[in-house]
């Protein structure tokens, strides 16, 4: 186990305080057997990367509407010929526009009922995953 000091710097190669305090913490987090945070932490971590199953969905629309369940991502084609309306903001998705969404990270997502949308006078096609 090492960080690679060199020989000329820092401790000149002697790595035994860092590798000590490392060890002492991986003791400290396998002697933590009664739901101490360390065990709580590594809990989450492998919950947060653990992979899920996300759910494919399309919506053609010529008619206002919100998208119901919670989102990791989405996008929005205005293909028809007239403005439409994403998130609420008038005339924001124009004729031949494509708008893409992402949460940004993984596990991240839109709340439930929180993506507007309005096609009408025009047509949208919506494609998230859920």
């Amino acid at each position: 186990m090492s960080i690679g000091n060199n020989k000329s710097e820092g401790n000149k190669g002697y790595n035994f305080p860092y590798q000590s305090k490392v060890l002492k913490g991986l003791q400290q987090i396998a002697d933590n057997t009664d739901g101490g945070a360390s065990e709580v932490t590594l809990k989450v971590v492998a919950t947060a990367l653990a992979s899920l199953i996300r759910v494919p969905n399309i919506i053609r629309t010529s008619a206002a509407g919100t998208i119901t369940p919670a989102v990791f991502d989405f996008s929005v084609a205005n293909v028809g010929v007239a403005d439409g309306t994403i998130l609420g903001v008038p005339n924001n998705i124009l004729p031949g526009e494509t708008l893409s969404f992402s949460a940004g990270a993984m596990n991240n997502y839109y709340p439930a009922n929180s993506i507007t949308y309005d096609g009408t006078g025009t047509e949208l096609v919506i494609i998230y995953n859920s």
